[in-house]
């Protein structure tokens, strides 16, 4: 599974500052996307359990969540980070392109971000997206986080 790169961001997951993994190889190829050097499963660096558990280690005392934007067509992969996330005591999410995932995935996420980018819906911060930013232990969704008033 390779990754593009590797930022802290402080919106993407409300109340969590975050370390987020762009993941190679979106399958979606959504018209207007921000990202479309993620379509090409061959940039980007491998992302090794060491690297990942190296970047754990130095963010532990400042992140508390770790994050990726899209993955889901490596699950074991995928899974394997989440887990190594979880067992160094971080939050989960996953922003993904799709409406559903696989529950071996959903078992090791604390949020969920779905839905395919339609730029004439806006995102997460557009009262008319089809996007859904959801809470997996409540199951609700939480869009009204990312709506300026």
């Amino acid at each position: 599974m390779n990754y593009y790169d590797f930022q802290v961001v402080f919106q993407e997951v409300p109340g969590e500052i975050s370390l987020c993994f762009s993941i190679c190889g979106c399958p979606l190829k959504c018209e207007g996307c921000h990202s479309p050097y993620l379509w090409n499963e061959d940039n980007g660096s491998i992302l090794t359990v060491e690297k990942f558990e190296n970047i754990l280690k130095q963010y532990d005392d400042f992140a508390t969540c770790v994050l990726f934007m899209g993955g889901e067509w490596h699950e074991k992969e995928l899974i394997t980070m989440l887990k190594l996330a979880k067992k160094n005591l971080f939050k989960t999410c996953l922003y993904t392109g799709q409406d559903n995932v696989s529950k071996n995935i959903l078992n090791e996420l604390d949020w969920l971000k779905t839905g395919k980018w339609d730029a004439s819906l806006g995102g997460l911060g557009s009262k008319n997206t089809n996007q859904k930013f959801i809470e997996l232990k409540s199951n609700t969704i939480k869009n009204k986080l990312f709506i300026k008033n």
